[in-house]
Order: structure tokens, then C-alpha cells, then sequence
């Protein structure tokens, strides 16, 4: 029953335990005749001394455990062996120098790799009921063998920051088991080109567009193939591709193409005075604005519509689209007072009101400037009629990120209303449209493994004002990014163990030194 709870103590003699609080105290020897030295070999009986050593052990119940090994110290019968007496060591147990047994260490170990430092040591005491504090974890976790690098066929490189800006080390992958090799203090170009030298093999070395990698690999791996990193590539792309959709906003708010150079309509301001209004009646043309969209509100609230929905479907603000609501009728809203002070004023403010200036404040601070001695209030009533009744709203038309979301976004993934809206941007400025044709073209390169198409598609888009520099960014790097399209290496690997190497960072706050964060990298 023993060996089943405590396997690590199958081969020992327990003489006795006992229960304290939190902790569990074992009392053990080891329960074999002899033991072999650990230099010859030789099995050894005779007893020289005997001490009592101290183990901690991993939590039983909730509990600390703490054995009490009574370990002796054996003379080695071998005269040819220097070595002249030892202190046995029972399997799974102990080893020595150590006061924690294989088993805690192991659990240590684990947790040292994931969180380090205080976060591990607040997990052991949660979790595995053991006391440990934050420089022994760290001590556990450099002591960690480091995983030997080996042959790496299929080598991935990338950089990540240390201090973004500043300092930067290099990220070593093996693309085929999917596992970080080594760590680099930096990203210079003989530092990688060392590290090659020094591990032979690799036939095929995926990284990103960086040249100095670049230039590590042709000097000291002329043989491999090299493979650029097919997201760095598209995202390139996409930069380019949304820089040029922000440069053509005119084109997307506008009517027409004024990257063309085709003018645009532009609507000559009303310089004919309004008529003046009889004191205290509602213009008709307002009165039947106001009785029209009351009625349309209404009706959408008898057919159980909200009141964001008839503001919608009506392209009326939320606040005008409400007082249509709450009114129980048009003359509600209608109302007027009589005669008054501000009946002189009223065209003006009609005037100003057409001109796109409908800040209240503003207009009656303008009126009091030309004489107009009454309150704000009265103002503002008026100017409510001229909102209830101002045409509705049209579209907002997609902002130029939206725009360049659709281009770069497979067709079949977009809904009906998106493609509408992206073909009428695309139908109104023909260096979009080519934009578009370009970006879907190389999305089918890149998905379909087409490389063979990459001269010709380099052909079009480099006439492209909006392309030319990325197709000669390619053109630099030219075997790589056709290797990309061809192949089935990527760094996709390499991208999310950086990503993980990120949150590692994260976690240290950035205090850690680079050698812990190397061994978190190689042994998490």
C-alpha cells in the first residue's frame, strides 16, 4: 500500500510517522543490505557510519511532508577504487547534496519553468502546500538542464524586443517539432551567423524579411533554402493597400473620383433671402415636414419598432427621433406663443441654419450681435422646429479603414450589404478598383501556392502608384518570397512561440536578466 501512495519510498523501510498540524513527518531507511559505489560499482555492506538527513517531500492531503532518512556511510571493499566510503543515495528518493526529494523538485521545477519567480512561489503555497520563496524557484530554474539543440532540418528565425526601441534578441525555432532551440542575445547579423556555423544542417531556414538574417544565412548556410515569412509578407501588403485608401478619402465621401481630376458638384450657397414669416404662425412647409415625420415615426411605433429602430429606418438622431415619439400629436410640437422678438431674426437664421451652422448657442450669440434682445430659450424654441424638420441624415459613408478591411477580406466572407457599399467606393475611383484587383490577386498567390504567377503579378502592380515600392521590396528579396509562395514552410511556429516569449517577458515585468529569460524560453 505504501509503494502505491509513496512510489519513492518502495524501496525503503518506514519505522515510523506522525501527524503535526499541517505537517506529516516520516521516519525511513533505506531497506537494502548494501549498496553499489557510485565510482566502481562494486556492492558494498560494510557500514562505516550513520547520519540522519533531512528531505522535504511533495504535499500528501493538503499536508507539508518532511522525511527523516537515516542514511549510511559505506566502505568501498574495491582496494583499486580511490574512492574510500560513500553515503548511499535510494533511488527516487535522494540524491546528493539535495534537501528536497525528486519528486518536489520535479513539482518546483514545473512550476519555476511556467511562472518563475513570486507567482511561483505563490502557487506553491496555494496549491502544493510547499514553502518556497521566489530566489530559490529561480535558482531551480537555472539549474534546469537546457534541451540539446541537435540537427535542426528546418530552421525558423525571428526577433522579438527586450526593450522595444532599444534592444532586441533573436528567437531560434525547429519548424518540424515545433519547439524553440536556442535563444540569441541579439540580432546581429554575425551573432545568427555563429550560431549556424556552429550547428550544421539546417536545409531550409524560415524568417522574416530582415536582411541581416538574410545575410547570416547566405554566408554561413549558402546551401539553404531560404524561406520569407508569408504573414510579414501580406501584412506589407495590407500597409501599403490601407495608405492608399486613406490618400482617396475625397473619392469615398465625394460623388465622384477626385484622384482623376474630374471636378466635383458642389452646391452654390442660397443667397436669396427667405420670406418673412407672419408673427407667430409656422411657415407651411415646415408644418408639413413636422406633421409627415410625425406620422412616419408613429406609425413605426404602432407596428412595435423601438425607438432606435424609427431613428434608423428614418435617419433621425436618437434625440429628434424621441420627440416625435413622446408627442401624442403634431401640434404638440407645433405650438407658437404669438408675436415676438425674435420674428426679426428668424431669416437669418434660416439662412445660417441652410448654411450647415445649426450650433444654437453660436446663432443666438450671432443675433444678439446684430441687436436681438431676447433669451436663449426663445431661440432655441425655434430653432427645434428647424431640427424636427431638416431633411434626414444620409449615410455616413464607410471610413477609409473599413474600406481597406473589405478590399483585403476574402469576397465570399463579406455580407451583401459590405460588398454593395465596397462596390460602389470601387465603382467610383477606377485606382481603387486596380488596387483591389491587385490585392485579390496576390491573396490567391498566397492561399494557392501560385509562385508561378509572381512575375507577372509583380509586372502589373509595380505600374501601381500605390504598389511600386512594396513589388520592389520584393523584387530585393526576391527567391525568398517566391520560395514563400511555393513551399509549405512557413513561420507560423516561430510567430506564436514569439508571441509566447512576449508574455513570458510580460510576466518578469522586464527585471528579469536575459539568461532567465532564456531558460523560461528553452525549458517551458
Amino acid at each position: 500500500m505504501l509503494g502505491l501512495l509513496l512510489p519513492h519510498l518502495a524501496g525503503t523501510a518506514v519505522d515510523g510517522a506522525g501527524i503535526g498540524g499541517d505537517l506529516v513527518t516520516i521516519d525511513v531507511r533505506a531497506a537494502a543490505g548494501g549498496a553499489a559505489c557510485p565510482d566502481c560499482g562494486t556492492w558494498c555492506t560494510a557500514v562505516h557510519d550513520r547520519y540522519r538527513r533531512r528531505l522535504r517531500d511533495a504535499a500528501a492531503g493538503g499536508r507539508r511532508v518532511l522525511i527523516w532518512l537515516v542514511v549510511r556511510l559505506l566502505r568501498c571493499g574495491n582496494a583499486e577504487c580511490l574512492r574510500a566510503s560513500f553515503a548511499e543515495q535510494p533511488a527516487g528518493l535522494a540524491v546528493p547534496y539535495a534537501r528536497k526529494t525528486p519528486l518536489l523538485a520535479g513539482q518546483l521545477g514545473a512550476v519555476a519553468a511556467a511562472l518563475a519567480g513570486r507567482a511561483g512561489s505563490r502557487l506553491a503555497r496555494a496549491v502544493l502546500a510547499v514553502e518556497v520563496s521566489r530566489h530559490t524557484l529561480v535558482r531551480v530554474l537555472m539549474a534546469l538542464p537546457e534541451p540539446a539543440a541537435g540537427l535542426v532540418r528546418v530552421l525558423g528565425i525571428d526577433d522579438f524586443s527586450l526593450r522595444k526601441g532599444q534592444a532586441y534578441a533573436t528567437l531560434l525555432v525547429d519548424m518540424e517539432t515545433g519547439r524553440p532551440v536556442d535563444v540569441l542575445p541579439d540580432r546581429e547579423q554575425a551573432t545568427v551567423e555563429q550560431w549556424l556555423r556552429a550547428h550544421p544542417g539546417a536545409e531550409v531556414v524560415c524568417r522574416d524579411r530582415g536582411g541581416a538574417y538574410a545575410a547570416a544565412v547566405r554566408a554561413a548556410a549558402p546551401g539553404a533554402v531560404q524561406v520569407a515569412d508569408r504573414w510579414h509578407v501580406w501584412h506589407n501588403l495590407c500597409e501599403y493597400a490601407g495608405q492608399a485608401v486613406a490618400r482617396h478619402r475625397e473619392c469615398i465621401s465625394s460623388g465622384s473620383c477626385a484622384c482623376q481630376g474630374r471636378p466635383r458638384e458642389e452646391q452654390e450657397p442660397r443667397e436669396e433671402q427667405e420670406p418673412r414669416e407672419a408673427a407667430g404662425v409656422v411657415p407651411a412647409g415646415l408644418e408639413a415636414a413636422v406633421r409627415e415625420r410625425h406620422a412616419a415615426v408613429r406609425e413605426l411605433r404602432a407596428a412595435g419598432k423601438t425607438q432606435d429602430q424609427a431613428a434608423a429606418a428614418l435617419g433621425l438622431s436618437r434625440q429628434t427621433a424621441g420627440r416625435f415619439w413622446r408627442a401624442a400629436s403634431a401640434e404638440a410640437l407645433l405650438k407658437t406663443r404669438g408675436t415676438s422678438a425674435l420674428d426679426p431674426y428668424k431669416p437669418y437664421l434660416r439662412r445660417r441654419w441652410d448654411q450647415g451652422i445649426t450650433g444654437i448657442a453660436a446663432l443666438h450669440r450671432e443675433i444678439t450681435a446684430l441687436g436681438y434682445a431676447g433669451s436663449e430659450p426663445t431661440t432655441y424654441a425655434w430653432l427645434a422646429l428647424l431640427k424636427l424638420a431638416a431633411p434626414a441624415r444620409p449615410p455616413a459613408p464607410p471610413a477609409a479603414r473599413q474600406i481597406s478591411r473589405w478590399m483585403l477580406t476574402d469576397p465570399a466572407r463579406l455580407g451583401e450589404d459590405e460588398q454593395a457599399q465596397l462596390a460602389a467606393v470601387l465603382g467610383r475611383c477606377p485606382e481603387l478598383r486596380v488596387l483591389a484587383g491587385h490585392v485579390t490577386e496576390f491573396a490567391t498567390m498566397l492561399t494557392g501556392r501560385l509562385g508561378n504567377r509572381l512575375d507577372s503579378w509583380l509586372a502589373d502592380a509595380g505600374e501601381h502608384p500605390a504598389l511600386a515600392s512594396f513589388a520592389g521590396g520584393i523584387r530585393q528579396d526576391y527567391q525568398a518570397v517566391r520560395n514563400a509562395l511555393d513551399l509549405e514552410w512557413n513561420s507560423g511556429r516561430v510567430e506564436g512561440l514569439n508571441t509566447r516569449t512576449k508574455q513570458l517577458h510580460r510576466q518578469m515585468y522586464g527585471r528579469a536578466s536575459f539568461q532567465l529569460l532564456r531558460k523560461r524560453i528553452l525549458t517551458g
